[in-house]
């Protein structure tokens, strides 16, 4: 899909529905969960795969991904009960895309890190 142009006319209103979508899915949690979701995982490997997310932000980029229906949460019947995550078709949609765009980040990590430095210099030498 190509990305509109500035003379095309389209206005990026407040109320679009893609905000809270796209809100949700650019969300690096987000991406990352379902980046880990190759085969379906319990909370806690989700967890320790992904180091530096907490409890609670994992619960709740969780819950907003299975509300959203890129994910799916099972209840397994073990003792003490279990549950597992997956992707949904819907998330497994996003696989493609998700890719490319790590693709791209990994691609221009290099020149992003100089791009920082220029600027914390430039900004170090305005500093009286």
């Amino acid at each position: 899909m190509a990305v509109p142009g500035p003379d095309t006319g389209i206005v990026y209103r407040a109320d679009c529905p893609s905000r809270p979508i796209l809100d949700q899915i650019a969300d690096k949690w987000s991406m990352m969960v379902m980046a880990v979701l190759d085969r379906p995982r319990r909370f806690n490997d989700i967890k320790r795969r992904l180091e530096g997310v907490t409890q609670r932000v994992l619960t709740q980029t969780l819950r907003r991904l299975e509300r959203n229906g890129m994910i799916e949460r099972h209840v397994l019947p073990t003792s003490p009960v279990g549950v597992e995550y997956s992707l949904t078709p819907l998330g497994e949609s996003l696989r493609d895309p998700f890719g490319h765009l790590y693709d791209w980040t990994v691609g221009h990590a290099d020149e992003i890190q100089k791009s920082r430095q220029d600027y914390d210099r430039r900004l170090r030498a305005e500093q009286p």
